[in-house]
């Protein structure tokens, strides 16, 4: 499951919280001398030799920001900076405005004489695998990492960016909305029955039979998500993040209501419906026989950004009809 540069399931293992990275002296010289060269730009080769001479740092106030990852370009027009930007990932749809911006690559494969072109004074990536910042560090680009591999850090990646981008005021603005959207929903799912919970985020299809599952297992996103939604995951428990599962595994667990997230570039002839139908195929589980298959395809749904409420509500309205939910 891709979310565009940056998937909820690249990795399991914790990383630093959000930091800022100021690029030092001796660093830049092989990559951006060679890059100076290959791009033929006056600009370069001037912020090469004031990174050189110990200088280079990000402005006080950034005012050409490129986006690395959709969940980032999310935050940043979501905090009424969508004029800064001047580059996103390749991944990058939403919101629409976002379409028509220059594009740099991808979080993993990022293009850096497009990026050097567009003249950033600072790049925002969410945390990457090691190694994956050594281009920026070259060329003396400021960046602003990300680390909201999980809700929690979606909040903490918010108020980074508004400060680092100096507005805090209305990221703590959309911060309380947010918080405020998830308090209405968990307190609607507080005491109730929570349902056994399948959430699959990606499969192969062999004819009609699901198979090569993946699921949200210990994964520091989905499991607070299905929580909050009054649920339960039943794969919780596992020691991996996105485990592949079998149909043995699915029939042991026995799940009482199914999730699948596919995004609509992945799904097959006929749609949600055949995806539906590949589940159904295993007939013996209690969800399929309550016919509670979900078949969610917004866009939202994989992109660890501030529309992750969107799913929580998405989420908690599947889980529990019984409750009387807000228009």
């Amino acid at each position: 499951m891709d979310t565009g540069g940056h998937s909820v399931k690249r990795s399991s293992r914790d990383r630093a919280p959000a930091r800022s990275r100021r690029v030092s002296a001796g660093a830049v010289l092989l990559g951006a001398v060679i890059a100076a060269i290959f791009v033929g730009s006056a600009w370069l080769r001037e912020r090469i030799a004031r990174t050189a001479a110990g200088r280079a740092a990000a402005p006080a106030e950034c005012r050409r920001i490129v986006s690395m990852a959709p969940s980032v370009t999310e935050i940043l027009f979501q905090l009424g900076l969508g004029d800064r930007v001047v580059g996103v990932s390749r991944f990058c749809d939403y919101p629409p405005d976002a379409r028509g911006l220059p594009r740099v690559g991808g979080l993993f494969d990022p293009n850096l004489e497009a990026i050097v072109m567009l003249r950033p004074d600072l790049v925002i990536l969410p945390t990457p695998e090691a190694g994956t910042v050594e281009g920026f560090d070259k060329l003396g680009l400021a960046c602003l990492e990300l680390d909201h591999r999980g809700p929690d850090g979606i909040f903490d990646s918010i108020s980074a960016v508004g400060r680092a981008c100096g507005v805090e005021e209305d990221a703590a603005a959309l911060a309380g909305r947010m918080r405020e959207r998830l308090r209405r929903v968990t307190q609607k799912t507080s005491g109730l029955a929570r349902p056994r919970v399948l959430l699959a985020v990606d499969h192969s299809a062999g004819g009609t039979q699901i198979e090569d599952v993946y699921v949200a297992g210990s994964s520091r996103y989905f499991n607070p998500i299905l929580d909050w939604a009054g649920g339960k995951n039943v794969f919780g428990d596992v020691d991996e993040a996105f485990p592949v599962v079998s149909r043995e595994a699915i029939l042991k667990v026995n799940p009482e209501v199914i999730v699948d997230l596919v995004s609509t570039d992945r799904l097959p002839r006929g749609g949600a419906g055949a995806v539906r139908d590949g589940w159904r195929e295993i007939e013996q589980i209690d969800a399929v026989t309550a016919d509670r298959i979900y078949i969610v395809t917004a866009d939202y749904a994989t992109v660890p950004g501030p529309r992750f409420i969107l799913l929580v509500e998405h989420l908690a309205r599947l889980l529990h009809p019984e409750v009387e939910w807000d228009p």
